[in-house]
């Protein structure tokens, strides 16, 4: 299927942006296939010159196009990496996006816990974001999609509406966003329609009219989606003989080009308005196509009621009318399940409350109260679990801090110690994790080897040391003793912390304000 989500990119721009945004536009055409193929291209060439940023967008363009063609495990790989890049950088909207994506292809492939389950931490993110740019638009666009897999319309609808209403959107976003919507509401005027909702269905179907019209007949006519949804609403609003004009032109090109998804809704279409016009035998070669080509239980239902609806006008009589029937009783059964499913996801988002306040709960357990750095607990946490790759870890007193307390109040000492905070956190990198381990001692777990870490205990000191501090109280003067030790083979937490604890006092029996690292 095409993809009508959001092309926004997920980093700052990188050198090869325009060219790895190709690879999303293509996924909006339809061209899905293609979109992989230039992906496969791109990525050798931006991975070599370390272009991380369009590496990251030619993954998500990759993943969309997967979910076009069915490849849904695929996708589901691509996807959690992407999550787990937004996660180490801190990209919250890019997270939460990536979140509601994963969760589509989690229900589409029948893993509906999990996929409500991620839909709810989607929402739940972006409900605690302040309104931003495109970015948060997009993961909007991706939460109603998400929804829409699980057929939570009235979710679905309000996300495509919030994308569409509240930022200022390109010329192509807004098509995008636009063909999403309309394409959400004639499925959800179709279900409407299964289950005797003719009036609530007809309304679905004059908002997609709106909202694809002016795409098709001024700057978006080149699309394949646009003009295959533009027939479609067009014979659900009365239109017949403007949709078998649009339609019947459409089906060839749109199979001969691998459009499958358009060609389902151009088969679709094209089957009404014949049967409009009284042609059941055209109309009935047309849904059995558009049968041939769904791929999820959910699109064949529509194009079964439609051939169950044919047979009825076609050959009246107990048979037609006893599928006819089933067909209907299947559809409201369906439509029972898809409320049911609105109390999963309620269920779904109190879980997420719950986990985020344990999680805010273990955070607040772990944290210092005077310098909001991880605290004693979050150290031996640290230590009982370094995990892989280098590890260095070091450790800083305060000089002499007593005599600061001592002379200048303990409320002045305070002021100290959240400075020195400040320092050690400012020069934390990812992966690296600042603690007070109480009193005047500190310690950073750093990811780097030996020599880098000195270099930045270092920076840290000269920072303490040139830092003007007459103006926290006349002649206070701040110095800093350090000592580092790196973790070795066969050497555990405990051993890398008793070797860091000697350097430090050989930094203090020296003469303090310096720092020791020395095997």
């Amino acid at each position: 299927m095409a993809t009508t989500r959001l092309p926004a990119p997920l980093w700052p721009f990188g050198p090869f942006h325009q060219l790895s945004l190709q690879v999303h536009d293509l996924t909006v055409q339809g061209r899905n296939s293609d979109a992989l193929a230039l992906a496969d291209r791109l990525e050798a060439i931006v991975g070599l010159l370390g272009d991380e940023r369009s590496v990251g967008m030619i993954w998500q363009g990759r993943m969309y196009a997967l979910i076009g063609l069915a490849r849904l495990q695929e996708a589901l790989v691509t996807g959690e990496l992407l999550l787990e890049r937004h996660r180490s950088s801190g990209a919250r909207a890019g997270e939460a996006r990536v979140l509601a994506d994963t969760a589509e292809i989690l229900i589409k492939l029948g893993r509906l816990d999990e996929g409500l389950h991620r839909l709810a931490r989607a929402t739940r993110i972006l409900d605690r974001l302040p309104l931003g740019n495109v970015r948060y638009s997009s993961a909007l666009s991706s939460i109603s999609e998400a929804a829409r897999a699980a057929e939570l319309y009235e979710l679905a609808d309000a996300s495509a509406a919030y994308a569409l209403e509240s930022f200022p959107l390109t010329p192509i976003q807004r098509a995008a966003a636009e063909l999403q919507r309309a394409e959400l509401l004639l499925e959800w005027g179709l279900r409407l329609e299964h289950v005797g909702l003719a009036e609530e269905a007809d309304v679905r179907y004059a908002r997609a009219v709106r909202l694809v019209g002016h795409w098709v007949e001024a700057r978006f006519s080149d699309a394949p989606l646009a003009t295959a949804l533009y027939a479609l609403a067009l014979v659900k609003t009365g239109a017949v003989d403007e949709a078998l004009s649009v339609a019947a032109g459409l089906v060839g090109p749109l199979r001969a080009g691998g459009h499958e998804h358009e060609a389902r809704l151009a088969h679709l279409a094209y089957g009404i308005a014949l049967r409009c016009r009284g042609d059941l035998a055209a109309a009935r070669r047309e849904f059995l196509a558009a049968d041939e080509l769904a791929s999820l239980g959910s699109q064949r239902l529509i194009f079964q009621y439609e051939l169950a609806h044919l047979a009825a006008l076609a050959e009246p009589g107990e048979s037609a009318a006893t599928l006819l029937a089933a067909v209907r009783a299947q559809a409201r059964h369906l439509w029972h399940l898809r409320n049911e499913r609105r109390s999963m996801l309620q269920q779904a988002r109190r879980r997420v409350q719950l986990e985020a306040d344990r999680e805010r709960a273990d955070r607040a357990a772990a944290q210092d109260a005077l310098t909001g750095l991880g605290n004693r607990r979050q150290f031996d946490r640290q230590l009982d679990d370094l995990g892989p790759g280098s590890v260095v870890l070091l450790l800083v007193d305060v000089d002499r801090f007593k005599g600061i307390n001592d002379r200048y109040s303990h409320g002045t000492g305070d002021r100290v110690l959240r400075e020195v905070a400040s320092v050690l956190r400012a020069h934390c990198r990812q992966g690296d994790v600042a603690v007070r381990l109480g009193g005047d001692e500190f310690a950073l777990f750093l990811r780097c080897d030996l020599a880098t870490a000195a270099r930045i205990g270092s920076r840290i000191r000269d920072v303490i040391t040139a830092r003007d501090w007459d103006e926290l109280a006349p002649g206070l003067r701040v110095t800093l003793s350090m000592g580092v030790a790196a973790l070795s083979d066969g050497m555990t937490g405990r051993d890398l912390y008793d070797l860091a604890d000697r350097h430090l006092y050989a930094a203090k029996r020296n003469g303090r304000d310096r720092l020791a690292a020395a095997a």
